[in-house]
């Protein structure tokens, strides 16, 4: 008899820690999405964007300076003319996005993957682009106009990006 009211107790403990953790769950928000949003020349300076979805939306001349955007995805958007100054884009996934003419400088994109994306007239002053994957092509056209330390990492534009 003792062993059946352990049991019970023991089952009926179980299924109220199951019972909470869904309103547990609940705690964390679900990150912000603005795929496909036209956000032309909005202000998102110094906020706080972990993980945002940012993907195929126009983006251009936006304000993102001083904002972190550590796993933010900008797969496909338009980020052209946009301020990223001092932006924290760790972990970023900005494959074919369009960067012409962005403010980089002195930017975190540590281990971001920005494949196929632009960069055409793009202040990378200071831009730590450690361990970021890029095609050759890419570092090669960087590596043209990199220049600066990053004042957050202390990392070297050139060095972070392996220039010769």
């Amino acid at each position: 008899m003792m062993i059946f009211g352990r049991l019970t107790a023991f089952f009926l403990a179980l299924i109220l820690c199951c019972w909470t953790l869904p309103a547990q769950a609940l705690d964390y928000a679900p990150p912000l999405s603005f795929s496909n949003a036209k956000m032309s020349g909005k202000d998102f300076s110094g906020q706080s964007l972990p993980v945002a979805e940012l993907s195929n939306a126009n983006l251009q001349n936006t304000n993102f300076s001083n904002a972190d955007l550590r796993g933010a995805v900008f797969s496909g958007s338009v980020v052209i003319e946009a301020n990223l100054h001092s932006a924290d884009l760790t972990n970023a996934i900005a494959d074919q996005a369009n960067f012409s003419g962005a403010d980089l400088s002195d930017a975190v994109l540590v281990d971001s993957i920005l494949l196929r994306s632009l960069f055409e007239n793009t202040n990378i002053d200071g831009a730590d682009f450690s361990n970021a994957i890029l095609t050759g092509a890419q570092i090669n056209k960087l590596c043209e106009r990199a220049t600066g330390i990053n004042s957050q990492t202390g990392v070297a534009t050139r060095d972070s990006l392996g220039c010769r």
